[in-house]
């Protein structure tokens, strides 16, 4: 190798990445072919939409007629069932829904499938109306919405399945990262910290080998420099190369690069130096022949606000509606249990939007003393930053730690909704202590309302570092979109059931 570079044993290396990396996939130095899971993934989604297009036309049929499907007025629909699963898939291929690029991670396909849903109701809309076909509307009312809640349902429910893969090691893209030691480093970290984007490092090509490895072992095994790319993931086995923003590779370079990697089918990613902007937000443009790329500002007013503030206000009024049994339940448990004497209900000022403060509703779940005893609880904190938390506090009453983990404390905060001080998603809802600490960069934060849940909710909550809360809730503010919130809403649900991070 150049550049004094020493050579290494890259079986027994890549070896000792996978076990630390979790992944029992023997290592094949000679390089193989890309596993065939993927298109194994993109024929389930086929088969599993084809079955939620006949499953909803059937049931929409079975509801709007009964079994009386002989009729001639019935015969249109009974052909319009048979034909429906095929469109519906037709229509997902015409919005992409199947290209890789869109799946596995991220809301670009949940929001493809939304819309190929709309895109199949105008079509059979004006179909129907331009050949005079005798549709019934609770048909088409009941069969389109069917298909679209189903088909988000499962695919969600296949990517959930694929995570589980990957958190086990399994699936795993074969990474090899390139850039200099120190975004190296920063980058294998968090891709070991978080499984759900499906790649795992299994060594880096920097400019020169360093003179020693860091202590704490975040820099991967080093497979050569910049010239020994291409050698490397024939060795290693590697299908990706992720390119960290350098000046060595930039430009001819990098075209250089991409042509070596395309003989073998490997894929080849440039981290942008662009922190948490998400890809809607990003455009190329020429200019003057030379692609230059535009950041949109993040939509932070407009009509889609609108849109959320009615949805957050409308959904809080039906959930205060359906939950009043559930809620006057808890607060009779509340007042009986041991420990009574304070209020139900918790109330404490918060920082909402723009730095108002408002006070925030919770059920209590700490005893009446409990902002007392915190000061000789300050050295117990088990959590950076501003935060104080403890897994087992003693200050929580047994019924407010059954409450916590459930996440039932939270819902006295749909009242915070309907006055909008909050909205349904959005950053968790600061202290005024937290934010009188908070960087200048920090408090971008505080532009929307704080969330009754969000990207911190669903990402692991009590269980993340005050550095990477932040970072959450950062990236929601920079790219919220209706889309994510419905994601975040539907994720709530499976995080509340796991009850990850909750105490």
């Amino acid at each position: 190798m150049e550049d004094g570079v020493q050579s290494v044993d890259l079986t027994a290396v890549l070896d000792r990445t996978a076990i630390r990396n979790g992944s029992t996939t023997p290592t094949d130095p000679a390089g193989r072919p890309r596993s065939g899971w993927q298109f194994r993934y993109v024929v389930t989604l086929c088969l599993v939409d084809l079955l939620v297009g006949l499953t909803s036309a059937a049931a929409a049929m079975g509801l709007r007629f009964g079994p009386q499907t002989a009729a001639p007025y019935n015969r249109v629909h009974l052909w319009l069932t048979v034909a429906l699963p095929f469109a519906w898939m037709v229509a997902l291929t015409l919005n992409r829904a199947y290209e890789r690029r869109h799946l596995f991670v991220g809301n670009d396909e949940y929001a493809r499938v939304f819309r190929s849903g709309l895109a199949l109701t105008a079509t059979v809309a004006i179909v129907s109306y331009a050949f005079e076909f005798r549709l019934a509307r609770g048909y088409v009312i009941m069969a389109m919405p069917l298909v679209i809640l189903a088909g988000v349902g499962l695919r969600y429910l296949l990517r959930q399945r694929l995570h589980r893969s990957w958190a086990r090691g399994q699936r795993l893209h074969r990474v090899i990262l390139v850039g200099h030691e120190f975004a190296v480093a920063e980058m294998a970290r968090r891709l070991r910290r978080e499984r759900f984007h499906g790649l795992g490092v299994v060594g880096a090509c920097l400019p020169r080998r360093p003179d020693e490895s860091p202590r704490d072992g975040s820099l991967p095994p080093v497979l050569g420099t910049f010239e020994d790319v291409s050698n490397a993931v024939s060795r290693a086995g590697a299908d990706t190369i992720v390119v960290l923003s350098c000046p060595e590779i930039a430009g001819t370079a990098l075209r250089r690069l991409a042509w070596q990697l395309e003989r073998d089918d490997v894929d080849l990613v440039v981290a942008s130096s662009l922190v948490d902007v998400a890809g809607d937000r990003t455009t190329v443009r020429p200019v003057d022949g030379l692609p230059m790329l535009h950041v949109e500002h993040p939509r932070l007013k407009g009509g889609r606000r609108v849109v959320k503030t009615v949805f957050d206000h409308v959904s809080a009024l039906l959930l205060l509606i359906l939950a009043a049994p559930l809620l006057l339940a808890i607060a009779l448990l509340i007042r009986l249990s041991p420990g009574a004497g304070g209020p139900v209900i918790f109330r404490q000022e918060r920082v909402g939007r723009n730095g108002q403060p408002f006070v925030i509703y919770k059920f209590r779940t700490m005893y009446v003393d409990a902002e007392d005893r915190m000061v000789e609880l300050l050295d117990r904190n088990e959590t950076d930053g501003e935060l104080f938390k403890m897994r087992h506090d003693p200050r929580v009453t047994p019924v407010g730690r059954w409450l916590r983990r459930l996440s039932l404390d939270e819902l006295p905060q749909l009242v915070n909704v309907l006055k909008s001080d909050m909205s349904l998603v959005g950053p968790r809802p600061p202290l005024e202590r937290e934010v009188a600490n908070y960087p200048s960069d920090m408090r971008r934060r505080l532009v929307v309302k704080p969330g009754l849940t969000g990207l911190w909710q669903v990402s692991g909550r009590s269980d993340l570092s005050w550095e990477e809360s932040i970072r959450l809730d950062l990236s929601y503010v920079e790219n919220w979109s209706l889309t994510m919130d419905m994601v975040i809403l539907f994720r709530t649900l499976s995080a509340v059931v796991r009850s990850s991070g909750a105490y």
